[in-house]
């Protein structure tokens, strides 16, 4: 739903500039959490499956690949969220406040869900049979050490490897990503610094820092190696970052929306391709397509048909907001039921029924993960949000667009940039403009109710025994120029889209 005024939205904000909630990024951020989900239950040891994964192959098992998408997409969408409001400088007030809109918004769901589980880690620890308490190549341990660890995120930035350094095993990521939030203030002072490079440079760039992941598959067909995951966080991150530059520095036209467009057709295929064909040469050798990853997001935030359209749709955007908790509780759902699998012999993976049930798993996992956003991740991001508003806004302030029809005159007449010239904004300009002249000119009678208005001293002004009314506090705010230009546009969209001044 649109203001009065305001231009109709496209799947990646407002048309000709990035804005508000970037939707087609959003519904990406479901199709990469479902891709880890299903490559996970691959491993589930039911002929069903199996026979699935022999179709398609490296298209499922190939899924880990959704976790660098997600670094990829964190980068694109932080950078773009908070780098004007982190600023050239490092200051402390908007880098706390950064820090804490990050913790509200993975911690809480993060918490339930590690406690919950790590219940059942100590259950078959203390009741278990054998020393195997997860699914997870290495077993991991249970200290109060490793409990205060996991419980502040930051349980894998001591481990060269991933394998058994969480409680919920798909965890380490959020721990790696933990890490790429810590140090984002600091890369902005970099990227500050280089958002002004030619498009075609940054591109580059955010291409060019996934070669080491894509070198890694190309050479071994894993990107597995000691301390791997701190590659894979600052190369994905590093790259969505450097591509919301390039895609800022872009100037939005119909055209450039159509090639981005058609683009976002063309590399899902590519990728597609590129796993299938890559086993050809040797297993995991299709990873390598890791290096699309940056254009394509790139080409979603501009893209305003084709899959941004898909992307964009309600369903496809709540399943992006849902798609965290689905990232969270799918292991968990997926321990219990390998567990149960082991456990009773009317489960065996020959019967229909461990195949129905093992469908219903799989969904649940999406319901589960609904619930837990609605109840849990939702509910404590907003409390944990409020506990710091008395001391000033928590969430970066970003300008809204200024519809066309009520943007502000720019130009050598005014003083401020050029942006439009059009309806209830432009006539009040040269209202302006005329009301200047005719004080000049001193016109008679004509004259005398404009110099009234803007008399150096509005009726109703303040004295010394009186306070000024609101009107004179009105006339006399007016007088003052923003001291920014930003703020005039803001200020004349407020005026004009929220007031909804018409002509």
């Amino acid at each position: 739903m649109t203001r009065a005024g305001q231009e109709p939205p496209t799947p990646s904000g407002s048309r000709g500039a990035l804005h508000g909630e970037l939707r087609g990024l959003t519904g990406l951020r479901i199709v990469a959490a479902v891709w880890v989900v299903v490559f996970h239950f691959h491993f589930t040891p039911l002929p069903g499956v199996t026979d699935v994964v022999d179709v398609l192959g490296p298209l499922i098992t190939s899924g880990a690949l959704g976790v660098d998408l997600f670094f990829v997409l964190s980068g694109f969408v932080i950078t773009y969220t908070y780098l004007d409001a982190l600023g050239p400088a490092l200051r402390a007030g908007a880098t706390v406040r950064f820090v804490w809109a990050r913790a509200c918004r993975v911690w809480p769901a993060y918490a339930v869900v590690f406690h919950l589980f790590g219940l059942w880690l100590v259950a078959r620890a203390v009741f278990g049979s054998d020393s195997n308490i997860a699914f997870q190549a290495v077993q991991p341990r249970l200290s109060p050490g490793e409990y205060v660890q996991q419980l502040f995120m930051v349980q894998l930035w001591d481990n060269p490897y991933f394998d058994g350094a969480s409680w919920v095993g798909s965890t380490w990521s959020i721990s790696a990503e933990w890490l790429a939030y810590l140090l984002f203030p600091l890369a902005v002072l970099v990227l500050f610094r280089v958002r002004n490079l030619p498009a075609v440079v940054l591109g580059v760039a955010a291409v060019a820092l996934m070669a080491p992941m894509a070198w890694a598959y190309l050479s071994s067909g894993s990107p597995y190696y000691p301390w791997s995951w701190l590659v894979r966080i600052l190369c994905g991150f590093g790259g969505g970052a450097l591509m919301y530059l390039a895609v800022r520095k872009m100037r939005r036209t119909a055209r450039k929306q159509l090639a981005a467009s058609v683009i976002a057709v063309v590399l899902p295929v590519l990728i597609a391709a590129g796993l299938l064909l890559g086993e050809l040469v040797g297993p995991g050798r299709g990873g390598a397509v890791i290096a699309l990853f940056p254009l394509l997001v790139g080409a979603l935030a501009v893209a305003d048909r084709g899959p941004a359209m898909v992307l964009s749709a309600q369903w496809a955007v709540y399943g992006g907001r849902i798609s965290y908790c689905l990232y969270l509780v799918h292991i968990p759902i997926f321990e219990l039921y390998w567990v149960a699998l082991q456990k009773f012999s009317w489960l065996g993976p020959d019967t229909p029924l461990a195949h129905v049930i093992g469908a219903l798993v799989l969904m649940s996992t999406l319901t589960v993960a609904a619930l837990a956003y609605r109840v849990v991740e939702e509910p404590a991001r907003r409390r944990m949000r409020r506990m710091v508003s008395a001391g000033g806004p928590s969430t970066p302030m970003v300008t809204p667009p200024v519809p066309a029809r009520h943007r502000a005159v720019g130009g050598a007449g005014t003083g401020w940039p050029e942006v439009g010239n059009t309806s209830a904004a432009s006539r009040a300009a040269a209202r302006r403009r005329a009301l200047g002249n005719t004080r000049e000119s001193g016109t008679g009678d004509g004259g005398a109710p404009f110099a009234r208005l803007s008399s150096p001293a509005p009726r109703h002004a303040a004295s010394g025994t009186r306070q000024p009314t609101l009107a004179a506090a009105l006339i006399d705010a007016q007088r003052h120029r923003p001291a920014h230009p930003g703020d005039y546009e803001r200020a004349v969209y407020m005026r004009g889209g929220f007031l909804n001044v018409e002509s």
